[in-house]
């Protein structure tokens, strides 16, 4: 299929970096739909183009991740995502994604949808993701 991933692991989190040609027909998924233009690419878009999470059929790795949330999550919804944000994001999540949703499930949509693509979060992330390395680093 000629992908390249790069993945770079930090201390509570991911970043990910996915190369690889346009399929036939186009493609479409959590990360945006590959045509260039970032402007549909928000969490709004994907959410309003494939819900909140890629169907089963439509997917192109074997497996999905484990969705985990880590202790600096709930303090970064508590301190910088706005009060109105959040609750449209619970809202918006609860009705994309299925029934079966667990509260993880649910955290971790939110979390995105707070924080997706927000250059300030992107640097709190990192900054949480450097103490979490410090600490585990000092405790180790």
């Amino acid at each position: 299929m000629g992908i390249h991933m790069t993945v770079f692991r930090w201390g509570n989190y991911l970043d990910m970096k996915i190369m690889m040609k346009t399929l036939e027909g186009g493609q479409d998924g959590s990360c945006g739909n590959f045509n260039g233009d970032p402007v549909d690419d928000t969490t709004e878009a994907i959410f309003n183009s494939v819900g909140a999470r890629v169907e089963s059929s439509a997917m192109l790795f074997s497996s999905r991740a484990e969705i985990s949330f880590t202790t600096e999550e709930p303090e970064m919804l508590r301190t910088q995502c706005p009060a109105r944000t959040m609750v449209d994001a619970e809202l918006k999540c609860r009705q994309n994604l299925p029934q079966s949703a667990t509260v993880l499930h649910v955290n971790a949509c939110v979390f995105d949808v707070c924080f997706g693509m927000n250059e300030h979060a992107l640097r709190s992330v990192a900054t949480y993701a450097s103490a979490a390395d410090q600490a585990a680093a000092s405790s180790g």
